[in-house]
């Protein structure tokens, strides 16, 4: 039945029209935004894991922030620790060669002296970021000979965490300003004659080829070698701290990595499919404009009945 009133076919056609133009909006804007899931309404399961993730990764990116800092600061530590080793390996070296009879020992303290003022200048400037790993006062308000690095950002359900990597810095410590506690090269040594010294202040040019001197010498030669030995362990273990934060910098931006992939599966388009869906919906768009445009010249024939 044809109609004046109603045009059931031209109703039809713009619904038809109207669903197709709702449909092309929706992927003009996955292909404007690259997102197919763009707000809670798109997909609210999707939207809320996918900002949850993105939230964490930002999270990690501070991560992996923290760790380029105490990675730079580790790397400051142990390459002053190197510089030490070979000063006072040198040390032990002028030592052994005083040992000799006759030797002048003054000019030998004299290169002694030089060395030991090195020392001295290694562990003061061995700092980063306000952060200073072989001279320290320990005495100092606040002061806490475990250092943390922030390593990572973990979600348990709605539970965060972030982990540390901790470095006791005890056995890295040269100096200590504190009055109770001492580092490696300001801690004090008797000799057999009784008398006192550390390796940064060990005094050789009064010694005489005398026995009691020459033991005295010796004592020296066995400070300086215990004080090596420890300086290389405080060495080994940065060093291997180093190595670990190395290793989790690379996880962790491994990890951001696979986040971002995950986040991207969830509300990423796919522009391929996009772009064929786009093509196929303007042509239904054409079309349903044509077919309302015929609903619609459907009343137009009706008046020719009456002519």
């Amino acid at each position: 039945m044809n109609s004046i009133k109603t045009n059931v076919a031209a109703m039809t056609a713009l619904q038809s029209l109207n669903q197709t133009n709702k449909a092309l909006l929706e992927t003009q804007n996955r292909i404007s935004t690259g997102l197919a899931v763009s707000t809670a309404a798109d997909n609210a399961a999707y939207f809320s894991i996918a900002t949850t993730m993105k939230s964490d990764n930002a999270a990690l990116s501070t991560v992996q922030d923290a760790l380029g800092l105490g990675s730079a600061t580790v790397d400051v530590a142990y390459t002053a620790l190197e510089s030490t080793i070979s000063v006072v390996d040198e040390i032990k070296t002028k030592l052994v060669a005083a040992r000799e009879p006759g030797v002048d020992r003054v000019a030998i303290q004299s290169e002694i002296s030089q060395l030991q003022s090195q020392l001295q200048s290694i562990s003061g400037s061995a700092s980063f970021n306000g952060e200073n790993y072989l001279s320290v006062d320990s005495s100092a308000a606040g002061y806490n000979s475990t250092k943390t690095i922030v390593a990572s950002f973990t979600r348990t359900g709605a539970t965060v965490a972030v982990n540390t990597i901790s470095l006791d810095i005890t056995a890295t410590v040269l100096f200590d300003a504190s009055a109770t506690s001492t580092g490696i090269l300001d801690t004090s040594y008797t000799t057999t004659s009784s008398a006192t010294f550390t390796v940064a202040t060990l005094d050789i040019a009064s010694l005489t080829d005398s026995a009691a001197d020459l033991t005295d010498l010796e004592d020296m030669i066995q400070a300086v070698d215990t004080a090596f030995g420890l300086i290389t362990t405080g060495a080994s273990n940065l060093g291997a701290t180093s190595k670990r934060i190395e290793l989790q910098a690379d996880f962790v931006s491994n990890l951001m990595d696979a986040i971002e992939r995950g986040v991207s599966q969830l509300v990423d388009a796919d522009m391929n499919e996009e772009s064929t869906r786009l093509q196929a919906l303007q042509v239904q768009q054409q079309l349903g404009i044509q077919s309302l445009s015929i609903a619609n010249s459907g009343s137009q024939n009706i008046l020719s009945l009456f002519r």
